[in-house]
């Protein structure tokens, strides 16, 4: 929902990196990265902001100039009934109360504004906060490489992670696969020895029919 609640969907995976950064990066360079990410919270953070008074400010205005219409409306004079060409006269309904601000109307307003703000400044705060933090980044070309290089590590073993799950689910699907066939196979069995019981069964009655 918003960028300044985001956090990683997986523990494992920065259990990983966390790993990656102690093994295969220098101090200023573990430095050099958690200042970049605290860049991009600390934007995110101002932004939502941001994005919040903003939306609250534009909730407010919209508010203050419903009532100033509603005022100007409820001031002016307004005709009460329409006569026809042949006479008849018909009533004017009162759009007064359908114009008139309602409480609820208001909480939907400022809700709205700010529910959009905050998200608005948030994305815009994490656009900015991921600029900074690739100019912090990318300011020492060794520093860069080596992050780099840490990073291209940390995709090795994450594919092999997932390597690893496939061919783990494979083996299962395939014992559950040979576990069916095998059951499948001793029902099959099964039925035709009752089949092969029955005629035998079948069998030894008929000599008795014949001597009736």
């Amino acid at each position: 929902m918003f960028a300044i609640f985001r956090g990683h969907p997986n523990k494992d995976l920065a259990d990983l990196g966390e790993q990656h950064m102690q093994h295969d990066l220098q101090p200023e360079d573990r430095a050099r990265l958690r200042k970049a990410a605290s860049k991009v919270s600390t934007h995110a953070t101002i932004g939502s902001l941001l994005g919040l008074g903003l939306g609250l400010a534009m909730a407010w205005r919209i508010r203050q100039n419903r009532q100033q219409l509603f005022n100007v409306f409820r001031m002016v004079s307004k005709p009460t009934e329409v006569v026809f060409a042949n006479g008849r006269r018909e009533p004017v309904p009162d759009l007064e109360p359908l114009l008139r601000p309602t409480r609820w109307g208001d909480i939907a307003t400022y809700t709205a504004f700010a529910l959009g703000g905050s998200m608005l400044g948030g994305e815009m705060g994490l656009l900015t906060g991921s600029a900074s933090a690739t100019r912090t980044i990318t300011r020492d070309p060794d520093s860069r490489q080596r992050i780099e290089d840490a990073f291209r590590l940390f995709q090795v073993d994450v594919l092999k992670r997932q390597l690893n799950v496939l061919e783990r689910e494979g083996r299962e699907r395939s014992a559950d696969s040979a576990r069916r066939r095998e059951s499948e196979a001793d029902s099959t069995s099964s039925w035709e020895r009752l089949k092969d019981q029955a005629g035998g069964m079948v069998s030894s009655l008929r000599p008795s029919s014949d001597n009736i």
